[in-house]
């Protein structure tokens, strides 16, 4: 959000190019008509949902899907997956490209913003004063799912992905197989600040870079090589290194996702 919020805040959408409307949801049918003559206002965040506030009081709501990126200044004919592009008025081509088609954009008034659908009930912000160890423990009671599923879980705390849950949990040495109802208060207090910690170093380091993603100014994130288990399956994490008896992360699937963790490191609970 930063790269695109530096590049395209006060600018003027001169034209929308909406060249295919059906990603994830239906692109609304007169989104370039509302957006055409609007000056980009400011850029808020809401888990991994972004809104680019416009200066006629309506907002684009904004999700990357699993595909998708930003490209500022993108090449002309449009790229391959690319289904919409904004000019700005300084001559900036922002396009949104997207292969798997699994993200949205949408309008949405500007006060009315965390009132649509796909926001109302999203837990809080993990970086936020609102996510305690006292918010979550009271989210994770009684629930037999496994850790790792629940904090994906956009209900139980908003905007955190699978990378940097996997290292939260390895930091927090919590096996990702663990029943949330087992985890101790001790755990969900550690936990809480390892997510907080893996959030922060990763938005110092510009995020995680995958072989489909980069940053909106065409760079790339440097998180991934701090990366401990994620991607490492087979290797030693840093912990173990030295370790004869280590076996070395393990890549399980859970609810569709792959999961990395160390059993020498993260116990059962």
């Amino acid at each position: 959000m930063r790269g695109m919020q530096i590049a395209l805040q006060d600018r003027t959408i001169t034209t929308t190019h909406v060249y295919r409307h059906d990603l994830r949801w239906q692109i609304p049918a007169n989104f370039a008509q509302q957006v055409d003559g609007q000056r980009i206002v400011s850029f808020e965040r809401r888990g991994k949902y972004i809104f680019i506030r416009l200066s006629g009081g309506l907002s684009i709501l904004l999700h990357l899907g699993m595909s998708g990126r930003i490209v500022l200044d993108s090449p002309l004919p449009p790229a391959k997956h690319e289904h919409v592009v904004f000019v700005t008025n300084d001559g900036k081509r922002c396009g949104f490209i997207d292969p798997r088609r699994f993200g949205m954009l949408d309008l949405v008034q500007t006060e009315h913003e965390l009132q649509h659908r796909l926001l109302v009930n999203m837990g809080p912000e993990p970086l936020s004063a609102l996510f305690t160890p006292q918010t979550l423990a009271h989210a994770l009671a009684h629930k037999n799912t496994p850790i790792k599923t629940l904090l994906l879980d956009q209900h139980i705390v908003a905007g955190l992905g699978n990378i940097y849950v996997c290292e939260a949990l390895y930091r927090a040495k919590i096996d990702p197989r663990s029943a949330a109802k087992n985890l101790k208060k001790t755990d969900i207090t550690q936990l809480v600040k390892a997510i907080r910690a893996v959030l922060s170093e990763a938005i110092a380091a510009g995020g995680s870079s995958l072989k489909d993603y980069v940053r909106p100014e065409g760079g790339l994130g440097y998180f991934q090589h701090a990366w401990k288990v994620y991607g490492r399956a087979g290797e030693k994490c840093p912990t173990c290194a030295t370790h004869p008896h280590c076996t070395g992360v393990q890549r399980i699937t859970q609810a569709g996702r792959s999961t990395f963790f160390c059993p020498a490191v993260q116990k059962l609970r």
